[in-house]
């Protein structure tokens, strides 16, 4: 049996992490500080023997007994609204955080895995991004703090890679969603389900051309799975390239929800990318791993997650 951590494992994609890897017969440590992370995300597994919890800030010194083989490193506010209202905890988690989580990941020969940004390609200048490139970022723009944390956990984990030797691999994670989203989360898609279950104005930003891809959060729980069980230590996109306009997909949750909601228009954020869309071909070549979910059952789902929460 593996044992592995998972830093912000009561976060949104972390806590669905932790459900894949009890699945496939993981120990299972899952450390938050509970910043932007919620109980509620893993209540459902504190019953599990396999499954333990600590409360515990990354930034300060991880102690864990005995034998650790996987160390996933999730821990960071995501969203805009948390980064730009936490930016020095941003900073710290993905300088501090990730120097402390290397530094166990060397003292107990574990395999580490950062969980890296399509935000390090900045407001991107190549269409798709490519892993090649370097990205087009403003590092003392509103968006920075996160962006340039990301940057810095990179080299920090590729620099523990071929100096000390140690076994790791970089995910570039894109826009998903799903299940235990916070609706005050910020991004595109809560925002835009929470406003049209409520019947209220839908905010798009700019024009609305700005493109998104959104990956269903199984696809991408997947996918980073299947690049910790690889032997490829170079950072690789993953997410789903199905590429959509925020006036579309804001079209699109006013349909689904049977909505009553108009679209209204206010301006677009500083440094808010135009494009976003992933070349996934490394992934699927390396790792053999596509997106299934289809974006209208994907939201299905996830309405049904929000309707429920707003309910109750």
């Amino acid at each position: 049996m593996m044992r592995s951590i998972v830093t912000g494992g009561a976060g949104f994609l972390g806590s669905h992490l932790c459900d894949r890897l009890l699945t496939e017969k993981h120990e299972v440590i899952c450390i938050d500080s509970l910043i932007t992370g919620d109980t509620a995300n893993i209540a459902h597994l504190l019953g599990n023997s396999k499954f333990s919890f600590i409360h515990h800030d990354v930034t300060n010194y991880i102690y864990i007994d005995g034998a650790v083989d996987l160390i996933f490193h999730f821990a960071s506010p995501a969203s805009p609204i948390d980064y730009l209202k936490l930016p020095i905890q941003t900073l710290k988690v993905g300088s501090l955080g990730t120097h402390k989580a290397l530094g166990l990941a060397k003292a107990k020969s574990a395999r580490f895995l950062i969980a890296s940004t399509s935000e390090v390609y900045g407001d991107p200048l190549i269409h798709p991004q490519q892993e090649s490139y370097w990205g087009n970022v403003n590092p003392v723009g509103p968006r920075g703090v996160y962006d340039e944390a990301k940057r810095l956990s990179e080299a920090m984990t590729m620099a523990y890679h071929k100096y000390h030797g140690l076994d790791t691999r970089i995910v570039r994670i894109f826009n998903t969603y799903g299940e235990r989203m916070r609706l005050n989360d910020g991004r595109a898609i809560p925002a835009f389900m929470s406003q049209a279950i409520r019947n209220e104005n839908l905010t798009v930003f700019g024009d609305g051309s700005q493109t998104r891809s959104v990956c269903y959060v199984s696809d991408l729980i997947d996918g980073i799975y299947r690049l910790m069980m690889s032997n490829y230590h170079m950072p690789v996109n993953i997410g789903n390239s199905d590429e959509v306009t925020m006036l579309d997909l804001a079209k699109e949750i006013i349909r689904l929800t049977g909505s009553r909601s108009k679209i209204i228009f206010q301006d677009l954020p500083e440094d808010d990318p135009k494009v976003r869309q992933p070349d996934i071909t490394k992934a699927k070549e390396i790792l053999g791993w596509t997106p299934c979910v289809q974006r209208e059952e994907g939201l299905k789902r996830t309405y049904k997650y929000f309707l429920q929460k707003i309910s109750s």
